[in-house]
């Protein structure tokens, strides 16, 4: 059939496409269908198309003409080899800018074909079909099943290489790849480390080499391109990457810079802070000065943009102080570090100061958040880093702290009780959220603060008053929970676990200071069945021990307090509990052998060694309190004997020299022994008939002695 010339009105350029739709649907025969097919790709490809026609494109023609085209080898006579396929993919490309048909099956099953066409070599007549595909990819990364195609089927390896070999629209393979690694970074990197990793490799060496704006414009994209695991430091090629970021942000931070050309620099030092801390920091004076220098920068950006806060300036801002504050937590880490630390003193003390200058700032931000503002994820990383800096540094902005505390307590209570997914800005999450915490879980960056907070009479009587205690037993009842569906394999520490620990040394505080509030706040009550459930859950996890020390001496002395209450009256569940607090402390010493003496000597148990600098005190507590509970639960001292302490602890001290015994052991274990004896005849006797007598007098235990002597 002959068809009109494409008439320049766009009327008849509109029936003329109806005319070649009707042809299409009713060809007899592939030529025909080819023919029609011809103008109708013309007017797609000069972009004559509505959303309207593009459907009835697709009505006509389906999915299967177009398949048929990528695959069909014979190109027409007198045509380019790549004709029909070229053909195809306008086709696509045009049914791709239907968002419903982007995500089809079909589409997704040509993504290997796109792959292809990506990594074919690129000749003049070929370029049409690149632009085809990139429209194709970028159609399909937009669609929700999108991005996990394209990852599975290999198309980040293939803009990788297509964006290294520098052909025709390289630079949206660039773009693609950022798109696809904002979608799913882990996922990339799992699959297509190196690739990426080269292509890390040519950006870095670029931005390094840029002596113009592009330098600029390479720190905008560069983040995308660190990825938060496996760190890039555990290779050489990452480390060399690493090298040239360095020095290619030293020259521009060293540099006189406009706030355009500063931002997007410290955005890209943050996102080397979160992948990989101080480690691409080299040593050494430049590298001191540099950290130095990133740290001040961040502090003056969080000083003027939060000290005069102009609502709509800092709206544009919010990434960039989100940036900053990821700098300053690695200041705070920086100036603590005592092993080979990368500062000077001279310099720990200057930066201290700025930041505290920065973190009066903060504060002062965040005491003017309002009620409908406390969803935005920069309110949560203001608070976070807060904590950052609360959980370090307890004597400064004491004062100002105090002041914000009702609402902190608040904002981490409505967070909680929302259990709120919001999103977080790109840098708001340190790390990537671990499986534990809720994407916006405050409570956890607060609690070290709160800690040192509950030891000091002003902040605590604020803490209670604004109803934390309540806050924090929910919250600890909620982490056991998920603590409790962890897997509980070694692993290593995780934050659910650290979180329940510094709540432990939270209520320990409150234990000490205001046991008349754990008395009469029922709270305490559901707090301490909690503890009696979980102790003999976690001791026999011997990588939780120090959890369980924790929750070993918070529940005993919480015990002493709650003496009266129903859980604690000869319940299964309480004696569980004292059973398994009993194991904790009689398992902590053993005897060995004594280089110097060529006897025995006593010494912290083999399974207790690696945490007994965390423990150690919990442990001394911990028998402190046992003693005490033993006049309060008569049926303790049947405990102490079924664990066969008694026994054990004679032998120990019968069997090692007595001077390897030092004081602070010897009362310790004195002051449960008494108790014991005191409270039970059967636990006397065991202990005089394991030569209680001879031992109480060679350790110099004169109450035991006396409290054995008596008839």
């Amino acid at each position: 059939p002959r068809f009109p010339a494409m008439a320049s009105d766009s009327g008849d350029r509109h029936a003329t496409l109806k005319r070649c739709l009707g042809v299409l649907r009713d060809a007899r025969n592939d030529s025909e269908q080819f023919a029609a097919l011809l103008l109708v790709t013309k007017a797609v490809r000069a972009g004559e198309v509505d959303a309207k026609t593009r459907r009835q494109i697709f009505d006509a023609i389906g999915f299967t003409f177009p398949t048929r085209l990528l695959t069909s080898r014979q190109p027409p006579a007198d045509c380019p080899p790549h004709t029909f396929r070229a053909l195809g993919l306008t086709l696509l490309a045009c049914f791709c800018t239907d968002p419903e048909l982007a995500g089809h099956s079909q589409i997704l099953n040509k993504i290997p074909t796109f792959n292809d066409v990506l990594l074919s070599p690129c000749d003049p007549d070929s370029t049409s079909m690149v632009d085809d595909v990139y429209q194709c990819l970028s159609a399909v990364l937009a669609t929700a099943r999108g991005p996990r195609e394209l990852v599975t089927k290999g198309t980040v390896s293939a803009l990788c290489q297509a964006y290294l070999n520098g052909g025709h629209g390289s630079d949206r393979a660039l773009t693609l790849l950022v798109g696809l690694l904002a979608i799913a970074e882990a996922k990339c990197w799992q699959r297509d480390a190196p690739q990426l990793l080269a292509v890390l490799s040519k950006l870095s060496g670029d931005f390094l080499k840029a002596e113009d704006m592009t330098k600029f414009e390479l720190c905008e994209v560069l983040p995308h391109f660190i990825p938060l695991s496996p760190p890039l430091t555990e290779n050489s090629q990452g480390s060399k990457c690493l090298c040239r970021l360095y020095k290619g942000l030293a020259d521009i931070l060293g540099s006189k810079l406009s706030q355009s050309q500063r931002d997007p620099a410290l955005k890209l030092a943050a996102s080397l802070v979160q992948a990989c801390g101080a480690e691409w920091i080299p040593a050494g004076s430049a590298g001191s000065k540099f950290l130095a220098l990133l740290v001040n920068l961040a502090c003056v950006e969080v000083r003027l943009t939060l000290e005069e806060p102009d609502p709509v300036e800092l709206e544009g801002k919010k990434e960039v102080v989100t940036a900053c504050y990821v700098l300053m937590e690695m200041g705070i880490q920086e100036c603590l570090r005592e092993e080979n630390p990368l500062l000077e003193n001279v310099q720990k003390m200057q930066l201290m100061r700025i930041m505290e200058e920065a973190f009066g700032a903060v504060i002062f931000y965040l005491r003017q958040v309002k009620q409908e503002e406390l969803q935005d994820p920069f309110v949560f990383a203001s608070v976070r880093v807060l904590g950052a800096w609360m959980a370090e540094e307890t004597s400064s902005l004491k004062q100002e702290i105090c002041e914000l505390l009702p609402f902190l307590v608040d904002y981490a209570r409505k967070l909680f009780k929302e259990g709120s997914p919001a999103v977080s800005l790109p840098q708001a999450e340190l790390v990537s959220t671990e499986g534990s915490a809720l994407p916006r879980d405050a409570l956890r960056f607060l609690l070290p603060g709160f800690c040192h907070l509950t030891a000091e009479d002003r902040p605590r009587d604020i803490l209670i008053s604004e109803g934390a205690p309540a806050l924090l037993c929910e919250y600890f009842l909620q982490q056991w929970e998920v603590l409790t569906s962890e897997s509980s394999d070694p692993a290593p520490l995780t934050s659910t676990e650290m979180s329940l620990q510094t709540m432990c040394g939270v209520f320990l505080n409150l234990v000490v200071t205001a046991p008349d509030l754990v008395r009469q706040d029922k709270t305490f009550s559901s707090l301490m069945d909690v503890l009696l459930k979980s102790l003999p859950l976690l001791l026999p996890q011997k990588h939780r021990l120090v959890l369980a020390a924790n929750v070993a001496t918070l529940g005993l002395m919480m015990a002493r307090i709650l003496a009266g209450s129903a859980a604690l009256q000869g319940t299964q569940s309480a004696k569980e509990f004292f059973g398994a607090a009993i194991r904790f402390l009689s398992q902590a010493h053993a005897a060995q052998a004594d280089p110097s003496s060529e006897g025995l000597a006593v010494a912290v148990s083999p399974s207790y060694v690696s945490a007994w600098d965390d423990i150690r005190e919990l442990w001394f507590l911990g028998m402190q309190a046992l003693a005490g509970c033993i006049p309060l639960f008569p049926w303790l001292p049947q405990a102490a004997l079924q664990a066969r302490w008694l026994e054990g602890l004679s032998q120990l001290l019968s069997r090692v020299a007595p001077a390897s015994v030092d004081f602070e052991l010897i009362t310790a274990f004195q002051a449960v022994l008494v108790e014991l004896a005191r409270g039970s005849e059967q636990c006397r006797s065991v202990i005089l008939s394991h030569h209680g007598t001879e031992w109480a007098n060679l350790y110099g235990m004169a109450a035991l002695e006396q409290c054995l002597s008596e008839q």
